[in-house]
């Protein structure tokens, strides 16, 4: 899932404070904390009671979208509500942020987010955890299925480096875990220390130049590809 976390309200309301009329597009994708229509409805209940704090004038319509981050899906569900708004706020990613401003030029899209990172909910530590930096070279089946891209400091490509101290890593005051300690750990006890003794390269930059593109034609020649395959077995 994307982890997001939500702007302060003085920082979303001055970037629509020229507007008196917005439209606020909730998302019900991948965005952790939940981001759909009850918290689009709260951002505009709070903007429009501080614009009368203000002594302004301020309507808003909540509304929710099941992916922003796809160009149809968004263009459906919001089309025939932004030509009655003079801007959008999106409570999506940043991904959302733009696919909105793409699909409607026309209207400035604002952002309610700050886009963290990709992660998982952890339910024991009541928080949420960057478990993947999307570096498109994916290592997790030689270092037991724990990321060192993500989850090392310094995302070293063999370690544990000398600054960790029983297995606390020193970036972040020796509160979190090496990860490459972590990584030696698991592997030991699943008897695969053959994969922690094998030398991993640096990583290769070019994988995640940006922006990056995989066509829908490569993917559908994949899929066909193991049909076809699965046809013959």
């Amino acid at each position: 899932m994307i982890v997001t976390k939500l702007k302060s309200l003085e920082e979303i309301y001055d970037m629509i404070k020229p507007y008196s009329n917005v439209l606020i597009a909730g998302c019900d994708g991948c965005c952790q904390p939940p981001r759909g229509i009850h918290e689009a409805n709260n951002l505009g209940k709070m903007l429009k009671l501080k614009k009368m704090v203000d002594g302004e004038k301020f309507d808003y319509k909540a509304t929710t979208v099941l992916r922003q981050c796809d160009d149809k899906i968004a263009a459906t569900a919001l089309r025939s509500l932004v030509d009655d708004y003079d801007a959008i706020i999106s409570m999506a990613c940043g991904i959302g942020v733009q696919i909105l401003t793409k699909v409607f030029p026309e209207k400035l899209t604002f952002p309610a987010q700050n886009t963290m990172f990709n992660g998982a909910a952890d339910h024991e530590k009541n928080s949420y955890v960057e478990y993947c930096n999307q570096c498109g070279d994916c290592l997790l089946g030689i270092t037991g299925g724990i990321c060192p891209v993500a989850g090392c400091a310094k995302s070293l490509m063999n370690g544990p480096c000398g600054g960790q101290i029983d297995g606390k890593c020193e970036v972040g005051d020796y509160k979190i875990d090496c990860a490459w300690v972590n990584i030696y750990k698991r592997l030991k006890k699943l008897g695969r220390l053959d994969l922690f003794e094998k030398y991993r390269p640096k990583r290769d930059y070019r994988l995640m130049t940006s922006p990056s593109f995989i066509d829908f034609l490569e993917l559908d020649e994949i899929e066909e590809e193991i049909n076809e395959k699965e046809a013959k077995a």
